[in-house]
């Protein structure tokens, strides 16, 4: 179940940890460049982890082998998802919060973030966990199991605040699966930052600023 990561270590002891998880058949690597653009020397030392996913078949790909954190089975997202897949990586993602927790980063200091595919895992993974963390930040994403969501929701997580962000254009994840995630979490009483911009299934740099922005009132 240990997720092999890329780490970006501070010198100092870390007041705060940002986990953030790729999109399907990418690697970490992907968001080395977000995690440099981001200016957090007001929260003080902040380690970045970047998990690699496992590799698996993904059915929409024709079967084809790569870095998937659950399977692909149709173009219809919401209607046909593997479960068994999503919630394995749900453990795994656990058990890689629970880490830094053991490392001496508080569940509170600590954010979940992820794109598209990692958006989905991020959200479905940092509703359910036990603790209370500092947030949780979903790019160009949406919610699975979302009829689930109200009913296995951590009575910690109730309150955390969310940041979600989504392209107009974007030709792989809707943007209103976005603001179906959006809709479904304030439905559900959380602080939800939501913004958009002209793009397709990608990062822009405004997007990083607002994000920015974000963690540095998550963490203050």
């Amino acid at each position: 179940m240990t997720l092999a990561t890329l780490e970006m270590c501070p010198a100092a002891a870390p007041k705060a940890t940002l986990i953030v998880l790729h999109g399907l058949g990418a690697d970490g690597t992907d968001f080395i460049p977000m995690c440099d653009a981001l200016e957090l020397q007001a929260v003080g030392p902040v380690r970045f982890v970047m998990p690699r996913a496992p590799e698996l078949a993904v059915t929409v790909n024709n079967g084809q082998r790569m870095r998937a954190w659950y399977d692909i089975l149709g173009t219809d997202l919401q209607r046909r998802e593997d479960e068994a897949g999503l919630r394995d990586s749900v453990r795994r993602v656990h058990a890689l919060i629970d880490r830094e927790r053991a490392l001496g980063v508080p569940a509170d200091r600590i954010v979940l973030a992820g794109f598209s595919q990692g958006c989905a895992v991020a959200l479905l993974a940092g509703l359910r966990y036990p603790e209370r963390l500092a947030g949780l930040a979903g790019l160009s994403g949406y919610l699975p199991l979302a009829a689930s969501t109200a009913a296995e929701r951590s009575p910690a997580m109730r309150d955390a605040p969310v940041f979600l962000a989504h392209g107009r254009q974007d030709g792989v994840v809707a943007m209103a699966r976005g603001l179906a995630a959006r809709d479904t979490l304030v439905g559900l009483g959380h602080r939800v930052d939501w913004q958009d911009y002209p793009m397709d299934h990608s990062v822009c740099m405004d997007e990083v600023t607002a994000l920015n922005r974000w963690l540095l009132r998550v963490w203050q």
